[in-house]
């Protein structure tokens, strides 16, 4: 980031996810900082449309450029449409830190024509003990983002943040 108000509003954690910032999210696209007009835009992608977090995120965005003595706007970019492959490496790692499982790769969805059927169960590692045999509680967890799973070895529920 080239100022220190870009570098601020790349380490604002996520609301729901308070863990990972939104640039390891992959949901902050670009900050532009006009020096001349002491302005900041910033545009955001959300998870998906109607993302609770979004306002709370620029809210956050809008203090820290205040507290920097900047002004800001903060612009929302629906197309193309954020994908999970977005997040960082360093996001996906301080997701299971905490106990998340992070997500694989995201499904293209490129195909046409017939779908392929394969017959193959979806592999979730627990983050906590590492088993492979975990089994999903609930398609949603504790935020549309993410499922809930029961790791079937340490017995102990986790989150698992959903490939999009």
């Amino acid at each position: 980031m080239e100022s220190g108000v870009a570098e601020a509003i790349s380490r604002i954690p996520d609301p729901e996810v308070p863990v990972i910032s939104i640039a390891d999210l992959g949901i902050l696209r670009s900050v532009e900082v006009d020096e001349a007009s002491r302005t900041v835009v910033v545009t955001v992608t959300p998870t998906y449309s109607g993302c609770p977090a979004m306002e709370a995120i620029a809210g956050r965005i809008s203090f820290e450029a205040y507290s920097h003595g900047y002004a800001a706007h903060v612009c929302t970019q629906l197309s193309p449409a954020w994908t999970t492959d977005w997040m960082t490496d360093e996001g996906k790692a301080a997701l299971a830190r905490f106990g998340i499982a992070p997500p694989g790769r995201a499904p293209t969805g490129e195909s046409r024509g017939p779908v392929a059927l394969t017959l193959s169960r979806h592999v979730v590692g627990c983050p906590r003990c590492g088993s492979t045999d975990t089994t999903e509680i609930a398609h949603f967890g504790s935020t549309a983002c993410k499922a809930l799973r029961r790791c079937n070895a340490c017995l102990e529920p986790f989150d698992e943040f959903k490939a999009i």
